[in-house]
């Protein structure tokens, strides 16, 4: 149905209704999203990674590149060799969390294929085995084989050095952690950055997209429609932090429970640190300050 999260795949891979796709992710199956795309799905589902993580292979005769390794699995590896329909030329890192680069060593060594992202500007939380070859540019274009491209574009705010790929064949975007399937992205300070997370939302607006092939789920339909709309939920919960800020001081563990008062209390220590992306961004805007009682308004 069309509430569910694989509909638009499905819409997209079996237009006829043949019922010979999949409304599942299963980790190690190689699914073929286009004549020029596959993805795998890493075997780590969590609470912060659903289904798992997902890797793309992108390219076409015997060169295929592949977008996040995954974690450091040697079942994920041996099923990215395994659905690779040629040689892996190069590996693509959209940030450096550890469910999405730590396989990059083990790719590696078993392709000879250059490791090519960006370092985080902190550490903490970041996979700290990647050694990328190069570091990539905005703005840069990677050549495939037939004239393919894939398009680089650094995304901060989930991470420092987030970047996303589009396949300018396809208008498809690959999104890593930017934007995932069916939830929104925790900004996790010092590394995440909630002014960069909505500036680079905003950015993408202005891209020509048609998909987007998240890091964690199915394909998404209407990109703009669904940027847009993460863009109005993060706003509508800085109108929340505002609202809150203009009672007494409170520290982050009080103003938690106000500001997201609608997710479950078993989230909230995750929440916080998306909750202090925004104070951090208010701060930085003059609307916000910290003092030994909490947080208030200015």
């Amino acid at each position: 149905m069309p509430d569910e999260l694989p509909y638009a795949e499905i819409g997209r891979l079996d237009p006829n209704g043949h019922g010979d796709v999949h409304a599942d992710l299963l980790p190690g199956r190689a699914v073929r999203l286009s004549r020029h795309v596959l993805r795998v799905t890493a075997p780590n589902p969590g609470p912060m990674t659903g289904p798992g993580t997902n890797s793309y292979l992108v390219g076409a005769g015997d060169a295929w590149s592949v977008i996040d390794p995954g974690p450091a699995s040697s079942a994920h590896t041996a099923a990215i060799l395994a659905a690779a329909p040629g040689r892996i030329v190069q590996i693509l890192v959209t940030h450096t969390h550890r469910d999405h680069s730590p396989g990059a060593a083990a790719l590696a060594a078993a392709t000879g294929a250059p490791v090519l992202g960006r370092v985080a500007a902190h550490a903490a939380w970041q996979d700290e085995t990647f050694a990328p070859q190069r570091q990539l540019q905005h703005g840069e274009r990677l050549l495939l084989p037939h004239g393919l491209t894939l398009h680089v574009v650094h995304t901060p705010g989930h991470a420092s050095n987030h970047l996303c790929f589009l396949f300018e064949a396809e208008q498809l975007l690959f999104t890593g952690d930017h934007v995932m399937q069916g939830s929104t992205v925790v900004i996790n300070p010092p590394d995440g950055d909630m002014a960069a997370y909505l500036q680079s939302l905003h950015a993408l607006l202005d891209v020509d997209l048609a998909w987007l092939a998240p890091g964690h789920g199915f394909l998404v339909a209407q990109p703009h429609a669904v940027l847009r709309g993460l863009i109005a939920h993060r706003l509508k919960r800085e109108a929340k932090v505002r609202a809150a800020l203009r009672a007494a001081p409170q520290p982050l563990a009080v103003l938690v429970h106000g500001v997201y008062d609608d997710v479950p209390a078993a989230v909230h220590g995750v929440a916080q640190r998306s909750l202090l992306a925004h104070l951090l961004k208010l701060q930085a805007e003059g609307a916000a300050q910290e003092a030994a009682a909490g947080w208030s308004a200015v």
